[in-house]
């Protein structure tokens, strides 16, 4: 999924505890990759989009998070959208993030979008109109933050953290965990820490996956184009990985407002950090 995934314990744990958890969480890295990337031509998210006009069988596992993300699109009433994979085409991101990087890309211009209402599933039937494709993105990795953390075993408390979207499960010491936000300007300092006792937070930038000025991977389903909100990054709270993914995006899209909403924390184009989470300073922080 083109991320680092670090596991999280207690320093006196068990060391086989701690390493029989970060090969579980490798180990189904490994295979929600093979199925749900887009730059693999045998994931099964490559074939459903092969076969889109056609009903097709999917597995269990690809109709839950597909079930998953069809809700969240019913809850931001279509601003997190699953069906914008033409858009980040149209947008230059036709292939692998590190791929992209090293070639000059241009946007061919707005990329359909706003689909989501027209893909059905029923069990493992899907169907979806022939000019629909799929793309889960950040979700699935959130959602199999998700499913890693619930396999974790012999550990007090743990954190399975990939790419800064992290989930806790236990009781971490002092009840709570100081969580850096990444400064979406300077990758090496952050702009706040944030108190997370349990559950999940996730964060959606606009500049972490950019390939050129105004290009990068938040398509907004409104414009079809990536966004332009004024917001560089959002980032929130919930009670699991795969709800918080949904959010941050919605909170990328819709703005301050969102902060009335969800738990979470907002860096603007201006510079302002505004946050409706408790958080600190880096500087306030004693190491």
């Amino acid at each position: 999924m083109a991320t680092d995934v670090v596991v999280i314990g207690p320093s006196d744990s068990d060391p086989q505890a701690l390493l029989t958890a970060a090969e579980k969480t490798q180990a189904l890295f490994d295979e929600m990759d093979q199925l749900f990337s887009r730059f693999r031509d045998d994931s099964e998210l490559s074939r459903v989009n092969a076969q889109a006009g056609r009903e097709t069988t999917v597995s269990a596992t690809f109709a839950s998070l597909l079930g998953h993300a069809l809700r969240g699109a019913r809850r931001t009433d279509g601003l997190f959208d699953p069906t914008i994979l033409q858009a980040l085409v149209a947008a230059g991101y036709d292939r692998d993030f590190d791929d992209l990087r090293r070639t000059d890309r241009t946007a061919a211009g707005p990329g359909p979008a706003g689909a989501w209402q027209a893909v059905k599933i029923e069990g493992k039937r899907l169907r979806m109109p022939l000019e629909v494709a799929l793309d889960f993105g950040g979700v699935a990795k959130g959602w199999t933050v998700d499913r890693a953390v619930e396999r974790i075993e012999g550990l007090r408390w743990a954190v399975v953290n990939a790419g800064g979207d992290l989930r806790v499960i236990g009781v971490p010491p002092d009840d709570e965990l100081l969580v850096g936000v990444e400064d979406p300007r300077d990758r090496r300092s952050e702009v706040a820490r944030v108190l997370v006792a349990g559950g999940a937070i996730a964060t959606s930038s606009v500049t972490r996956r950019s390939w050129g000025p105004g290009l990068h991977h938040l398509i907004d389903p409104r414009t079809w184009l990536p966004a332009e909100t004024g917001v560089l990054q959002a980032t929130v709270w919930a009670p699991t990985c795969a709800e918080a993914e949904i959010l941050s995006k919605w909170a990328l899209l819709s703005g301050p407002d969102a902060l009335d909403a969800v738990p979470g924390l907002l860096v603007m184009e201006d510079g302002r950090v505004l946050h409706s989470i408790e958080a600190v300073e880096p500087a306030d922080v004693t190491a």
